[in-house]
């Protein structure tokens, strides 16, 4: 075992310190930053400004039913003073005298609402008056309380959350699942290509040199998963998107990251083992075919699922090893899942990573010291 952790602790080290690594890790933080952000920029001003010509009930109305958007009038003398002040950018939109709104094009939808809202109020207000009724009584006696809405069936307030949570899982596990395997193809091709394999083997055993290297590799992968992370929900909650989150995070996180070391475990002893097979780094996406394709679909099953998390062909691939380990944790993030579906996919997952593990390390034992020409599977297993 000191083999193997001395191997994990040689590629955490090394990679660690490229330039590559840490530029990538930059990025992505960046990214998932700056996309937690994306909505509070493209979202419209907080704040607006109003020109009011004549004598106008509007303003006390505007700032009863603004709430927390900041609403400032500016008084005008005429129309064409409103008019000048709207072209040149002074203020969003003018009204004059209570019947018509300026505006440079189109009026802002949030703003539109909010002047339609308090003109309806205060011409209420001033109808009410003039009739000798009393608005305050008149909007007491109006106030009813609002009807209680029950679901009978599953609840939706989270569901466009839930959505969106799902499409980054997916995007995340795609991304690093395939990125950490390609990194674990590359240095077994390395390390045969330069015939430093056969040095270290005479040190250690091949299951420790491969062991050692998914193991470090995987370290790598999964501080970059929790950066991710972290990154992500502190943004979500500088924001405030936080409260729109739906209960169970802690769970969808945890899920993430459990079926994340499951697909890494495969995908990167697959890619080892099918790597080892060459001799040059030129053939490599050429012998890792089959893995590429097992990565495709499990992405695109698990894209499908991040619509549809109920139907039957989600439910099925979520269930069947590799493809379960991107199809489960984006159903677990979409909506309920089973306990006893998240059961029987852990452990058909485990059993097959397992015996990817057997398999593999035999491959990668009997093929990584043969150089030269490109090395038959078919002959390896034999």
């Amino acid at each position: 075992m000191n083999g193997l952790w001395l191997v994990a602790r040689r590629e955490i080290v090394t990679r660690g310190r490229t330039k590559g690594f840490i530029a990538g890790l930059v990025v992505s933080a960046v990214l998932v930053g700056a996309f937690a952000f994306l909505p509070k920029v493209f979202d419209g001003p907080d704040s607006y400004t109003v020109g009011i010509v004549g004598s106008s009930a509007l303003q006390p109305a505007l700032t009863a039913t603004a709430g927390e958007t900041e609403v400032t009038t500016r008084p005008f003398a005429d129309e064409a003073a409103a008019r000048r002040a709207v072209l040149d950018g002074d203020v969003d939109a003018a009204v004059v005298d209570d019947r018509r709104v300026l505006a440079d094009g189109e009026v802002d939808r949030e703003l539109g609402a909010l002047l339609e809202s308090a003109h309806r109020t205060a011409q209420t207000q001033k109808q009410l008056a003039d009739a000798g009724l009393d608005p305050a009584k008149v909007g007491q006696a109006m106030q009813v309380a609002p009807l209680e809405q029950v679901s009978v069936g599953a609840d939706t307030r989270y569901a466009a959350a839930r959505t969106g949570i799902a499409t980054i899982v997916v995007f995340v596990l795609f991304f690093l699942i395939f990125q950490s395997a390609m990194f674990v193809a590359m240095g077994v091709v390395e390390e045969k290509g330069s015939r430093i394999v056969e040095i270290l083997l005479t040190s250690i055993r091949p299951w420790q040199l491969l062991g050692g290297k998914v193991l470090g590799l995987g370290v790598l992968a999964l501080a970059n998963l929790v950066v991710i992370m972290v990154v992500g929900l502190g943004a979500a909650a500088a924001t405030g998107f936080a409260v729109d989150l739906p209960p169970g995070m802690a769970g969808i996180v945890l899920g993430t990251l459990f079926w994340f070391l499951l697909g890494y475990a495969f995908f990167s002893v697959l890619a080892a083992a099918l790597s080892s097979l060459v001799s040059r780094q030129e053939e490599v996406s050429s012998v890792l075919t089959p893995l590429q394709m097992l990565v495709m679909v499990s992405y695109f099953v698990a894209f499908f699922a991040t619509m549809e998390p109920g139907t039957a062909l989600a439910r099925i691939m979520s269930l069947i090893p590799p493809f379960s380990s991107m199809v489960m944790p984006v159903r677990m993030a979409g909506g309920e899942v089973p306990l006893w579906e998240i059961g029987l996919a852990a452990a058909l997952m485990l059993v097959a990573t397992a015996g990817m593990l057997a398999v593999g390390a035999r491959i990668y034992e009997r093929a990584v010291l043969r150089t030269g020409a490109r090395v038959k599977l078919a002959e390896v297993v034999r």
